[in-house]
């Protein structure tokens, strides 16, 4: 498994990966509920390829490279158009992890992280996470990013194997959502 920065040619699987696996996080309840899980364009990929991060895990076959799983990281001027993300913008100075107030400028939003699911379970959560947090450390101190409460395995994986912290508990479109951050100095 080769983890490493995606690059241009790699736009194409990553939008037939996250499309396949898009709704994934939702419980049959929210699905049922007409809720679908958060994605992105050709445009905002290739933006987040320039100008952020998007970390992939490629498995060697036959045919090349295949991507089997992403992470994206950005700052908050990427995200800040989505309401979700004002809203948790409009609360981050509330928050403190280890004595440091959360600000713009020292934290970024991490996610979604995306894995095909024939992979999942081998370890590829931990190393996409792990090189993602290498990446973004030069330039930020924490990594943010939101769960919702009924996306259990997804909160598991990010308390136990990424060490996040539960900063907060909110609601927003009807919606229940853990706030999380991760120290990455």
């Amino acid at each position: 498994m080769n983890i490493r920065l995606a690059r241009p040619d790699d736009l194409k699987q990553l939008q037939r990966l996250e499309q396949t696996y898009l709704n994934d996080e939702l419980s049959s309840s929210a699905q049922s509920q007409g809720l679908d899980g958060q994605s992105f364009g050709f445009k905002e990929l290739e933006r987040l390829i320039a100008e952020h991060w998007i970390v992939v895990a490629e498995q060697d076959n036959n045919e090349g490279g295949e991507i089997v799983g992403y992470v994206i990281a950005g700052g908050w001027h990427f995200f800040e158009s989505w309401p979700v993300y004002r809203n948790i913008l409009r609360n981050m100075g509330d928050f403190s992890v280890n004595g440091t107030k959360l600000t713009k400028s020292n934290s970024c939003q991490y996610g979604p992280i995306w894995i095909k699911q024939s992979c999942r379970g081998q370890g590829i959560f931990e190393k996409l996470v792990n090189h993602l947090k290498l990446q973004v450390q030069p330039r930020f101190q924490f990594m943010l990013t939101f769960i919702a409460e009924d996306n259990l395995a997804s909160f598991t994986a990010h308390t136990n194997k990424a060490s996040m912290q539960v900063l907060d508990f909110f609601t927003f479109d009807e919606r229940d959502y853990y706030l999380l951050a991760l120290v990455t100095k």
